[in-house]
């Protein structure tokens, strides 16, 4: 794991040799095991190392082979190294100690330009090809690291994180309107749509699943991969594919657990992060080492609000995984002196913009303090899990046999799901029938007032994002099924790109690599060729995985199907030491002028009305709230810049 930086002249002219270095000082704030630094005329490669896997200890990057006449600066683990090493026919003597960096230098040699398509993991490397004078990178497929860079004064400057690059001439701090017009206008958790774009009119990033060439003053970008589905899996039997499944997912966890330190990983009550941990702590134990979770619970004396078949305190089913798995050695958190007001200038220092995840960001940050006082290398995560391994909407997939008139297997689904849940069979096929067709819905008298857009009117008119978020299908979740935003989730890169920015920043700044087996590029080809018919099956959704798991996961969790887990639910609770401050600062926000251009301040402060002085708990999910807090990161950072 490593901050990478580079700068390259276009028309190459020698560069200024203070400009590198200058550029590598400013990274310092981050922990480092070795900073080392590679220059020619017109090229300059940095890298800041925090040693992960065993291969990297002593790591020299940046590199240059003078053999092959390349250069390489790299934040990257490789995980299909068995895979690469016999395509690429290394000879086995070298395969232990082989840092991942060289292994991507020797993709190149061999793939040029098409190297990135054949490596699965979490990277972004440049590399320099001296016979060809051309600069070539690439960032992993769903942004796991991120890569920025600025174009300026003949140069093209680019780093991990941004704010090195805002030190170099030419750079400056202007906030790029049309950024800041699709996060205020998104109603998700999504940031941005444009991924090319940062929050600063100046730096650009370079998207997931792209690569960038850069030759004779020329730069290109390229999209090396679409994810799609491929054609579908046929096997024999249940059984198969419930072995299928485990072949894959096993493989992604193990390769994930590479690293000279001590493995994490978070854990709650459900099913994905449950997975992953069974699958690891077996691993472990075969290599006599231990598993340290991390699970999150309420802070002391809250009181747990109705919030349908949700629960805030997942601690119950969290031993049952930790009692039947074994080889855990279990940390249960709660944070008490921090909630999500607390955090907020942290959060901007590490993200470098404004964020959406307000009501997680507490327990998120606190987990990594905790893994980096523990001597934690790698934290693995299940994040990606419900578009992935524990796929299987069973009402959704109900809708979907009346969209394709397949009537036999739609009574036979709905009767199976009633009788299993003890549901009332009238009101489900109301439900059913509202997700068979959406667009129709859609078209039906709303119920409620629609919240207020966070945006101001006049900005998203002046900016027309709500034409670009349209062309693109975002904010129209009423037409579309949950199988269409499936779709979008894995074709579309932006859907990810925030996760892999909290990701890469929350690892750089605590020394903690955080890993997704369920993001596993394989995994998703795998879960994607499975034919809908094994994730909803007898009325159960997320079959594949409660079948999978029989004897690696305890019942109790595997096959619960009424209670789900929810973090940050006590977040409010958490607020109340703090409110009238936070209630002080949202009417600043609303009658600050540096606000008035771009955010709803009219619609915000109706929401402010309705929050009151004395919110109840259950307001964390309240739209009101969220979109007043939203609108809190904003001003603060607006208030950065300024």
């Amino acid at each position: 794991m490593s901050a990478i930086a580079g700068i390259y002249h276009l028309q190459h002219q020698p560069l200024d040799p203070k400009q590198g270095p200058d550029l590598m000082q400013q990274l310092s704030r981050y922990p480092a095991d070795e900073i080392r630094t590679w220059q020619s005329t017109d090229v300059f490669l940095g890298c800041l190392s925090q040693w992960i896997t065993p291969e990297s200890l002593g790591e020299t990057l940046p590199f240059y082979d003078s053999l092959r006449k390349l250069a390489i600066t790299a934040d990257a683990i490789i995980d299909n190294r068995e895979e690469l090493f016999e395509r690429l026919q290394v000879p086995r003597g070298d395969r232990v100690t082989m840092p991942d960096s060289l292994l991507i230098l020797l993709a190149y040699e061999k793939w040029g330009e098409q190297a990135p398509v054949y490596l699965v993991g979490d990277f972004a490397f440049m590399i320099w090809d001296e016979r060809k004078r051309a600069l070539f990178g690439a960032r992993d497929f769903s942004g796991n690291r991120t890569l920025y860079f600025l174009r300026s004064g003949g140069l093209l400057s680019f780093c991990t994180v941004i704010h090195p690059l805002l030190s170099m001439p030419g750079a400056d701090r202007t906030l790029n309107e049309g950024w800041a017009s699709e996060f205020l206008a998104i109603h998700t958790r999504t940031d941005v749509s444009d991924q090319y774009s940062t929050v600063y009119q100046s730096i650009e990033q370079l998207p997931p699943s792209h690569s960038i060439s850069v030759k004779d003053g020329n730069i290109f970008f390229s999209r090396y991969c679409t994810l799609q589905a491929p054609p579908e899996l046929r096997l024999r039997s249940d059984q198969e594919y419930e072995e299928a499944f485990r072949e894959v997912f096993g493989q992604a966890v193990r390769d994930r657990l590479r690293t000279h330190r001590a493995v994490g990983a978070n854990l709650s009550g459900g099913l994905d992060s449950g997975s992953v941990v069974s699958f690891a702590a077996r691993e472990l134990r075969r290599q006599g080492q231990p598993l340290h979770t991390f699970s999150s619970y309420p802070v002391d004396h809250f009181v747990d609000f109705n919030i349908g078949k949700r629960i805030a305190d997942e601690r119950p089913y969290i031993q049952e995984t930790i009692d039947y798995v074994g080889n855990v050695r279990p940390n249960f958190l709660n944070f008490p002196d921090l909630s999500p007001y607390s955090e907020i200038d942290d959060w901007l220092d590490i993200m470098e913009m404004p964020y959406k995840f307000i009501e997680n960001s507490y327990w998120l940050k606190g987990i990594f303090e905790q893994a980096q006082m523990k001597n934690i290398g790698v934290l693995l995560s299940g994040q990606r899990g419900n578009w992935t391994i524990s796929w299987g909407p069973a009402l959704d997939y109900q809708a979907k046999l009346i969209r394709e008139f397949r009537w036999i297997s739609f009574y036979r689904e709905n009767r199976k799901y009633n009788e299993s849940m003890g549901a009332n069979r009238r009101k489900v096929f109301q439900i059913v029938g509202k997700k068979a067709f959406p667009s129709l819905t859609g078209l039906l008298p709303a119920k409620h007032e629609a919240p207020p857009d966070l945006i101001h009117p006049d900005f998203a008119r002046r900016t027309e994002v709500d034409e670009r978020l349209k062309a693109l299908g975002i904010n129209s979740g009423s037409s579309q099924t949950i199988y269409d935003i499936r779709r979008k989730h894995f074709e579309q890169p932006h859907v990810w790109n925030v996760n892999g920015t909290i990701a890469t920043k929350l690892s750089l700044k605590y020394r903690v690599w955080d890993r997704d087996p369920t993001n596993d590029l394989r995994v998703i080809r795998f879960c994607l060729s499975v034919p809908e018919s094994q994730y909803v099956q007898n009325g159960v959704d997320r079959s594949l995985i409660r079948r999978a798991m029989k004897g690696l996961l305890p019942d109790e969790v595997r096959l619960n199907r009424k209670r789900r887990g929810v973090q940050g639910a006590d977040g409010i609770y958490r607020m109340l030491p703090k409110w009238d401050d936070f209630l002080q600062e949202l009417r600043e926000m609303i009658q600050d002028p540096r606000t008035s251009a771009y955010l709803n301040n009219t619609g915000l402060a109706g929401c402010l009305n309705r929050l009151g002085s004395e919110p109840a708990p259950n307001m964390i999910f309240n739209s009101d709230f969220r979109l007043l807090t939203r609108g809190l990161v904003f001003y603060r950072f607006l208030k950065r810049l300024s």
